[in-house]
């Protein structure tokens, strides 16, 4: 006994066409026939390597070669299942050509139907003349007013002539003689188009490319596509502090930029687009762990300037402050200008890291280095130095060694000086000779005395030295024989 087979060889039923109704289908097309100037609105049945296939509603399908279809930056914008709008250029039994607008294919009779259909056609301009240019349309002469010829202020209207365009024919008088058309309403229309397929396809946060158009104190605009424009703020150019955009970007540049956020203005039914192109990179926070440590010394730009320090900037969008009282080792510093300037490089020491609340300390003394770290090895006790006086107090006098090294001859030491008379007539600023008495390193005290002391006070100082001692060992002996008698 075998099994039985069904009809449909294992597989269920499935509900197809019937030959009636695929013949009704087609048959329905029979009547509709388009002419030469006809605006087709059709699907995109399939995309080749240099033509592109429309179903035009009728039984022959529309071809238009690829390169009318691509935007002004070569780039083409379609997909299989849009819908295009475009015109019959000519139709034969071997097939409809399309194109976005009348060309030399098409026939000069034609041009009345366009302007009354604003259907594009195709010129040559050919010269400049008053008020616009001269352009051939089908061996037809037609002018276009130099307002109408783009969306932009044109500067160089020579840069036109010998370009092909399409163009809306706005009056057709006088069976052709006097022919107007308008360049910039298409325009228009194709940046609308170009806008909606913009939109369609990128959201917040996505990063895409565009060109600086115009620069302005508070942040640079960027022209994302054509008719889609949005802005930069200052703030979001640079991980870097800026004074300017021009530091980063000028018109024409082509950048990345992130789109931050899309509002829609009702009340001018505009479009504010919100672009960085700094958070297209990495912040530099991120990896500053891996760069920099506590201790490093680094070189650095001066970024800004405030009352109570400099902010430095030691990598691009990383900047430390340093504070007015880590700027010098050798004065006091009262204001950070007296110091450092705007946009100079300095050496500056990490002197800690927050990463929490992202602030660095530096220090420029730190860099430079303690002038008083080993003082007392490089002047030995006894030597003798030049110096420069620096100040006259009754009590005697600073001269200074080195920067940040200055020390004190008292006044007692000038009066035992065998010419105290030569240093009493010295003025801030003279050079003196001098002679290192004592070094305190910890107190950062250096203490002069006159390289030629008077002798006789050098005895008599020597003899009070003694005598002090020997009073001293015989207030002891005293004492001890105080002690026995008890």
């Amino acid at each position: 006994m075998t099994d039985s087979i069904d009809d449909n060889n294992g597989f269920e039923d499935i509900e197809e066409p019937s030959f009636a109704e695929l013949f009704e289908s087609y048959d329905s097309k029979i009547g509709q026939e388009l002419s030469d100037g006809d605006m087709v609105e059709g699907e995109i049945i399939s995309i080749g390597e240099a033509r592109v296939y429309v179903d035009t509603g009728t039984k022959s399908d529309g071809v238009v070669e690829k390169a009318e279809l691509v935007d002004e930056n070569g780039e083409f914008l379609f997909k299989a299942g849009d819908i295009v709008k475009l015109y019959v250029v000519s139709s034969s039994e071997s097939g409809i050509v399309l194109s976005k607008a009348l060309s030399g294919a098409g026939k000069a009779n034609m041009l009345e139907d366009a302007s009354q259909s604003r259907t594009p056609v195709e010129g040559k301009v050919t010269e400049v003349i008053k008020g616009g240019f001269s352009v051939d349309i089908l061996g037809k002469r037609a002018f276009c007013p130099v307002s109408q010829m783009d969306v932009k202020y044109i500067e160089n209207q020579e840069e036109y002539i010998g370009d092909s365009f399409h163009f809306l024919i706005t009056r057709f008088e006088e069976g052709g003689r006097n022919i107007v058309v308008s360049r910039r309403d298409l325009l228009n229309e194709e940046i609308e188009e170009q806008r909606k397929l913009f939109f369609d396809k990128v959201k917040e946060g996505d990063t895409v490319p565009g060109v600086v158009t115009k620069l302005m104190s508070y942040g640079a605009f960027i022209e994302l596509t054509p008719g889609v424009e949005g802005m930069a703020h200052i703030s979001e150019l640079s991980w870097s502090h800026l004074e300017k955009p021009e530091e980063v970007v000028q018109p024409g540049d082509s950048v990345n930029v992130k789109l931050l956020k899309i509002e829609s203005s009702q009340e001018s039914k505009t479009l504010k687009i919100s672009l960085s192109m700094k958070q297209t990179s990495l912040n530099p926070w991120d990896s500053l762990e891996n760069s920099f440590k506590t201790g490093d010394q680094v070189t650095g730009k001066v970024v800004r300037l405030t009352s109570f320090g400099a902010f430095v900037e030691i990598a691009p969008g990383v900047d430390g402050l340093v504070h007015i009282s880590e700027m010098s080792h050798t004065k006091r510093v009262l204001r950070s200008e007296d110091v450092v300037q705007k946009d100079e490089m300095v050496q500056v020491v990490i002197k800690s890291i927050d990463m929490d609340s992202k602030r660095i300390s530096l220090s420029i003394k730190d860099a430079l280095g303690d002038p008083w770290t080993g003082i007392s090895t490089k002047y030995e006790l006894n030597s003798i130095v030049q110096g420069i006086l620096e100040k006259k107090e009754q009590f005697g006098l600073f001269i200074n060694l080195e920067p940040g090294v200055t020390g004190l001859m008292p006044a007692s030491n000038i009066k035992s000086a065998a010419d105290s008379s030569d240093f009493e007539k010295l003025k801030p600023g003279d050079s003196v000779s001098i002679m290192i008495q004592a070094v305190d390193e910890d107190l950062r005290r250096i203490t002069f005395t006159s390289p030629d002391q008077k002798e006789g006070d050098n005895w008599k100082q020597f003899a009070n030295s003694k005598k002090s001692q020997s009073l001293g060992t015989m207030g002891d002996l005293l004492k001890q024989a105080m002690e026995k008698k008890k």
